[in-house]
């Protein structure tokens, strides 16, 4: 258990001295807030008004803007989640190139104990730094009308889920180039298969059920449920 704490903490402090890791995470949810409330708010706003229009229905202002905040906050947190376990589960490919895993496999150090060191110090690293994008969230939801009640809890649900899959996916890498390659396809395609920035109903059948099979979908949806609920 002490050599478990003691990798942990040497890979969280790696994570956090890596001034450039540490700054890709954060930026990833940064960028996709400003993104989503220049450009993604006013269509959001406007297919709002279109349903309550067509119903012939009306609704203060508050509670549109607090329901398009709070859809638009829980789609960044739902794919900051993931793309920034990848970026924090790096770590684990930089030892193979610098050579550090070597140093590390002569130890008496178990496999599985290493392997579980990395695990929890990028579980570590990717709640702190969502957790610090869920403050900005909570500020633009103030500032917007919504509220975000109980979504740090689904937050680290899928926190969990991100970890594990960054794992799995690392673990077979062997080069920055590799690890940057499956970084931009992750970031670019897990927010449209969890449904984060288009709804799923708009996808084929097949796709559907595939996507149906994802613990991200239902991440995102418990996160929706929670970030809307205020509105």
């Amino acid at each position: 258990m002490t050599g478990l704490s003691a990798l942990v903490k040497r890979n969280t402090k790696l994570y956090f001295k890596d001034k450039g890791m540490f700054f890709t995470s954060l930026i990833t949810p940064i960028i996709l807030l400003v993104l989503y409330a220049t450009f993604l708010r006013s269509v959001y706003i406007d297919s709002f008004h279109s349903a309550l229009d067509a119903a012939s229905a009306a609704l203060p202002e508050r509670l549109v803007n607090g329901c398009v905040g709070g859809q638009l906050v829980s789609s960044l947190l739902a794919v900051s989640c993931v793309t920034v376990a990848f970026c924090s589960n790096l770590l684990m490919i930089k030892d193979k190139t610098s050579g550090a895993r070597h140093d590390l496999t002569i130890t008496p150090v178990k496999p599985g104990v290493l392997a579980m060191g990395y695990y929890l110090s990028t579980l570590l690293s990717t709640l702190i730094v969502n957790l610090a994008a869920a403050a900005v969230c909570l500020v633009y939801l103030e500032l917007t009308g919504g509220a975000l009640t109980a979504g740090d809890v689904a937050a680290l649900l899928l926190t969990t889920f991100g970890t594990a899959l960054s794992s799995c996916v690392n673990f077979s890498l062997a080069s920055d180039g590799q690890a940057s390659a499956v970084g931009t396809i992750v970031s670019a395609g897990y927010g449209f298969l969890c449904g984060a920035y288009m709804p799923i109903s708009s996808f084929s059948p097949g796709l559907q059920k595939a996507i149906s099979l994802l613990p991200g979908t239902y991440g995102t949806s418990l996160l929706r449920n929670h970030a809307m609920a205020g509105a």
